[in-house]
């Protein structure tokens, strides 16, 4: 496909993606999307993968999350429309909708990645949810949620299946051992690993001194403290 096609369809997409997003309040919005796109790109002419695919992914992939729509099918169908609507060559339709089907963490039960632009697109997506943005994203979806931001009594869950994942209560500060801190050595590239090692360790920091705050360091928070977490 020409230069003409593949920058007429991103431009689409940023146009799609940010009238889906742009009000989103849960962490998903359109600036979400617009890191990720861009870092996808990063990533992408690092690992030398395709750029193009890797950013289209990138731009529509929270438009189909299940989190934000009825269910997973629904949301995947509303993308698949838009490609097909929207002049997607069909390799890159396929393409584009493998990735955004298997993306998803769903708490440690995620589909598996065929194509390193899915990988790329998938460290992406984590890359956002780790350091001062992920920190932050962490506590505007649990209040969107209505979570509590910590509760010494709610134990972060060492394993879950992903109905309990999506469904049961926790809180802010769980999700980190839930999810955030268990990103880094999930990550499927290079580049990604090395990009997320300092947003790792930013996490920890912040958690070090939470607890600290809370006055909280010699009861709950040293049996769950960021230390304690490989």
């Amino acid at each position: 496909m020409n230069e003409t096609y593949r920058e007429r369809l991103l431009e689409r997409a940023r146009t799609y993606a940010q009238e889906e997003m742009g009000r989103d309040s849960s962490g998903h919005d359109w600036q979400h999307t617009a890191r990720v796109a861009r870092t996808a790109r990063l990533l992408a002419e690092r690992e030398q993968a395709d750029a193009f695919l890797c950013e289209l992914a990138a731009l529509v992939h929270d438009i189909a999350d299940e989190k934000l729509n009825p269910s997973k099918e629904a949301g995947l169908d509303k993308v698949n429309t838009w490609l097909i609507e929207n002049g997607a060559a069909e390799p890159d339709r396929l393409h584009v909708m493998d990735i955004i089907a298997n993306m998803s963490y769903n708490g440690g039960h995620g589909g598996q990645l065929s194509t390193l632009e899915g990988r790329i697109v998938q460290d992406a997506d984590r890359l956002d949810a780790l350091g001062a943005v992920g920190i932050a994203r962490t506590f505007a979806y649990s209040g969107w949620k209505g979570q509590l931001i910590f509760d010494p009594d709610l134990r972060p869950r060492d394993s879950m299946s992903q109905e309990q994942y999506r469904k049961q209560p926790s809180t802010a500060i769980n999700h980190f051992y839930e999810k955030l801190l268990k990103l880094k050595t999930k990550m499927n590239t290079t580049a990604a690993r090395e990009l997320a090692e300092e947003r790792h360790r930013y996490m920890e920091a912040f958690l070090a001194q939470f607890y600290r705050e809370l006055g909280v360091e010699n009861d709950w928070g040293t049996s769950v403290s960021a230390k304690d977490v490989k």
